[in-house]
């Protein structure tokens, strides 16, 4: 995890499924989890991806908070 990976997740959208169009740090934790058991997409956004979900997992969520006031 890198600072730059951590401002993509408050500033990049979800390209496709059901949450389209939601920022990636707003995903909910069930779809994270999905994600998780059947397979992250390869790229930037299964990376993305599967960083917020480990960071919802443990609980981290709000460390984006500072980042999406910057924003």
């Amino acid at each position: 995890m890198q600072a730059p990976d951590l401002e993509r997740l408050v500033t990049l959208a979800m390209p496709f499924g059901k949450y389209k169009g939601r920022l990636i740090a707003d995903l909910p934790g069930h779809y994270l989890n999905w994600f998780a058991r059947e397979g992250f997409p390869p790229g930037e956004i299964g990376r993305l991806l599967a960083l917020m979900q480990e960071m919802d997992h443990n609980g981290l969520r709000d460390l984006l908070a500072p980042l999406r006031k910057r924003g």
